[in-house]
Order: C-alpha cells, then sequence, then structure tokens
C-alpha cells in the first residue's frame, strides 16, 4: 500500500528543504512512499492549500516552521500522523540569546507532534524536553554530487567558504584570523560561494556567486575549506552542513570546535579544530604548507562523508521513523 507523505516548508530554494526533504524524494518513492511537497510563505491561500492537502496524507513532516496556536491546532486536527523537522536552534534568537516568543511556539509545536527528527544532538536534548519521541537525523549530503574533478589553482592557496548572506557573520568574525595567516602565506586567497562579497577582508578574495550546478567544482578547485562558528546556542544547533561539503569533495577542513562542527571534524584526520586566532592562523598554515598532509585529510573526509553522512545511510534512519508511523 502507498504511503502519502507531505512535507511542509517555507519554499523549495530553502536549503533545509533540500536537503531535509527534496533529496530524499527518490529514495522515499523508491521505499512505496507518495511524496508531495507545499510551501507556506505567502498568504491564507498558501496555508489553505496546505492544509487540504495535508489532510490526505498519512505523514505530514513540517520543516522548521512554527505556526500561531489557532493554525497548530488546526494542522494537528487535519493530520493523521504530525511530525517535527528542524535543523537549527528556532527556539532562540540569531545570535544565540533567549527568545520568549519563539520558545513558546517551538514548545507548542514540539508538544503536538507524533514525532520530531533533529538535526543534531544538542537540538534533540532541547525538544525532548517536550516531547519524549525525538531522532537524529543528521542533515546529509549526495555523496557523488561532490566528486567532481577540478583544478587547483598554482599561484594562490584558496581556502573557501560556502554560505549565504544570512550567516555571513561568522565569516566576518573570522577575518581578523584569516588576515593574520595571509600575513604569514601572501598567497592566500578567500574563496566565498555565495551570494555577496568582502572587497575590504583586507587579503586577497574570490567571490562566486552559489549555484547548483558549478557548487561542487568550486569547491573542488580550492585547498582548504573553513568553517567558524561562534559560540552560542545558535552555533550550537547548526548541522554541519558546509563541513560535509568540504569533506564530501575531498578537502581538509578548519573548523571553530563548536556544537555539530566538532562532532563532525575527526581532529588531525580529517581537519583541525580551533577556537582562538592563532590557532586558526597556524592550521591554515600547516595545511597550506603541506600538500600530503591536504590529499590525507581530503581521503579521510570522504570516507567518513560516505560511510555516515551520505544520504544512503541516513535516509534507512529515516525511513524507519516513517515505517513505525505509519
Amino acid at each position: 500500500m502507498t504511503r502519502r507523505v507531505l512535507f511542509l516548508s517555507k519554499g523549495e530554494d530553502s536549503a533545509s528543504t533540500r536537503y531535509r526533504a527534496l533529496q530524499y524524494f527518490p529514495l522515499l518513492r523508491e521505499s512505496g512512499f507518495e511524496t508531495a511537497h507545499a510551501a507556506i510563505a505567502g498568504g491564507i491561500g498558501d496555508y489553505l492549500d496546505a492544509f487540504r492537502r495535508a489532510a490526505a496524507a498519512d505523514i505530514v513532516v513540517v520543516l522548521r516552521k512554527t505556526f500561531p496556536l489557532p493554525l497548530l491546532w488546526l494542522l494537528r486536527h487535519l493530520s493523521r500522523k504530525l511530525v517535527f523537522d528542524f535543523d537549527d536552534a528556532i527556539f532562540c534568537n540569531t545570535d544565540g540569546s533567549a527568545s520568549v516568543t519563539r520558545m513558546r511556539r517551538f514548545t507548542a509545536m514540539a508538544e503536538a507532534c507524533d514525532h520530531i527528527l533533529a538535526g543534531n544532538s544538542f537540538l534533540a536534548r532541547n525538544a525532548a524536553h517536550f516531547n519524549a519521541a525525538v531522532t537524529v537525523i543528521p542533515t546529509c549530503v549526495e555523496a557523488g554530487h561532490y566528486s567532481a574533478a577540478a583544478e587547483k589553482p598554482n599561484d594562490t592557496i584558496d581556502l573557501v567558504w560556502i554560505g549565504s548572506r544570512s550567516t555571513r557573520k561568522y565569516l566576518i568574525d573570522a577575518l581578523p584570523a584569516l588576515r593574520l595567516a595571509a600575513t604569514r602565506l601572501p598567497r592566500l586567497r578567500l574563496k566565498i560561494v555565495a551570494d555577496f562579497d568582502l572587497p575590504d577582508a583586507g587579503l586577497q578574495t574570490l567571490a562566486v556567486p552559489w549555484n547548483a550546478e558549478t557548487e561542487a567544482r568550486e569547491l573542488a578547485s580550492a585547498h582548504i575549506g573553513i568553517a567558524p562558528l561562534s559560540i552560542d546556542d545558535w552555533s550550537r544547533g547548526k548541522c554541519a552542513l558546509k563541513i560535509l561539503q568540504y569533506m564530501a569533495s575531498g578537502l581538509p577542513v578548519v573548523s571553530s570546535d563548536v556544537g555539530a562542527n566538532a562532532k563532525v571534524v575527526m581532529e588531525g584526520k580529517t581537519g583541525f579544530l580551533v577556537m582562538t586566532d592563532t590557532a586558526w592562523c597556524e592550521r591554515i598554515v600547516e595545511l597550506a604548507s603541506d600538500a600530503s598532509l591536504r590529499s590525507r585529510f581530503g581521503d579521510e573526509g570522504r570516507r567518513r562523508v560516505r560511510a555516515d553522512y551520505s544520504i544512503e545511510p541516513v535516509f534507512s534512519r529515516l525511513r524507519s521513523v516513517f515505517d513505525a508511523l505509519s
């Protein structure tokens, strides 16, 4: 019997929607599920259409969104099985400070659901305060997508950062450390694969507009992936997507020692975990100066992603949850 799964999110362009819903659709269909997605990003018409479709689904998965209580009550009433999936610390502000409003809506959403899918263990622990039915489903990548071959430049050592304007603050905070590294490595260049540039960064930059068709090649043509974060609850809720992209692309990683980043990076095997500007500088210089070390870390990173964070092993966890709910 075909089981119908409906995913609700703010839109298909959202990274959460792409990585925590749409990429699973082929595997879900092979497993006997009928899949659909509905966006709730506009007015009342979006909600009416989404709720109408929810009433016809066997499982409704809400991605990251919380609702005012009347709408949450209606969605709960219409849904046979309601699942909440989240990959950010949406119960607090984006600077990590507490938010009474966000926590209230998160609490109501968590309590109303039949199951919660959390992107990492920090998120799972917070959700478990309100609902015992929590499963960690780490964000994963299609490893084959990042197997692109690309020539690396010889005249520069490229640090690459992939992201968006919404997370540029982390890259800006890391600039003093990167400038320090650039004083020791005049060939150092910061490659920004995103929707912005930092022309006043204080070191060479190369801005490359993000594109789904070219991201793998742009990553593979760099030398080192970087993933700075701050120390707060919002950062602890991050699910290490860019690190997985770097590692799947065969890049060594230098990352802040925070949250899921600290779990995914294998210190001294796939990359380095750092917290101070001096440590950032030292580790970047070490990797920039040793091509064989970069290659060894990159190879081990690829193996780790394929074993633990590629779509097939993670999908098996997701399917187990859906099978139990059906």
